[in-house]
């Protein structure tokens, strides 16, 4: 007999998960930067490699990828494209396969030096079923932030998504909304490691928000039926590993994949009605 009571952080965990990425997935598909959350995920995957081989573990691998996702957030909100004359998917795929020759450098030393890379390999694959309180309240917190930084800059943030340059003649302050932003998807980012995985966690991003731009129109609908499906991604795939026995970050991102393959048919068939 199943002890529900053992799996309600589970399940909590992969629902908050799928929503919250889910979220952010709105604007870096809006923005058309989905490198953003491969990067990102891939400079936090890099800090956390690294301090792993200083000697941390567990939870306090969560403090040196934060500090590379946040460092790499940074980086990009202060770069101006129009400054640098370089595209932003550019200068994001420069980025992502900096962090992850890094990320790959620092696995590769944990067989040079004798140390053990179970925490590492956690955070690549995933595993929802490692999730207590403590790491689901720790995702929580960082769903609500998430949640009054879009209530207070929802008119900016909207603004950005449409275009940088009109945003800031407009009078909005993007370096500091779009770097806010960017520090955001690093934490957000960060703390569901465990739950995804860093290589899969990407996916989680741009599924729910793909699928919900197929299905309605209009910034702050296509912003609840993300999280909805985010949230229905992270369930779902978590019940089927459950049930099938199979890894679960994988089941999670599959799941999403095939929501967002009902979503166009559905929109297909919609328009076919019209």
């Amino acid at each position: 007999m199943i002890n529900l009571s053992n799996w309600l952080p589970v399940i909590w965990g992969g629902t908050i998960a799928g929503g919250s990425t889910g979220l952010l997935g709105v604007y870096i598909i809006g923005m058309r930067i989905p490198f953003l959350g491969v990067c990102v995920a891939h400079a936090a995957l890099a800090g956390a490699v690294f301090g792993a081989l200083l000697g941390l573990s567990g939870q306090m691998l969560m403090l040196p990828a934060l500090a590379g996702a946040v460092g790499t957030a940074l980086l990009l909100g202060t770069l101006d494209p129009q400054n640098v004359r370089m595209d932003t998917n550019v200068m994001l795929g420069l980025l992502f396969s900096l962090t992850m020759g890094l990320a790959f450098l620092g696995i590769g030393l944990f067989a040079v030096y004798g140390i053990s890379d179970n925490d590492v390999r956690n955070l690549l694959w995933g595993s929802v079923t490692l999730c207590r309180w403590r790491d689901a309240l720790l995702m929580t917190g960082a769903a609500v932030v998430e949640l009054l930084f879009v209530a207070a800059f929802y008119k900016e943030m909207r603004a950005i998504m449409f275009s940088r340059l009109h945003a800031a003649a407009a009078g909005v302050r993007v370096t500091f909304v779009w770097t806010g932003f960017l520090i955001l998807t690093s934490a957000v980012l960060t703390v569901n490691f465990q739950t995804v995985g860093g290589l899969m966690i990407y996916s989680l991003m741009t599924n729910p928000a793909a699928a919900a731009f197929q299905l309605v129109k209009g910034h702050g609908r296509a912003l609840v039926l993300s999280v909805v499906l985010g949230g229905v991604s992270g369930l779902g795939g978590f019940l089927i590993s459950l049930a099938a026995n199979l890894p679960t970050g994988a089941m999670i991102v599959i799941f999403s994949s095939l929501l967002v393959a009902l979503a166009a048919i559905i929109s297909r068939v919609s328009r076919g009605h019209t």
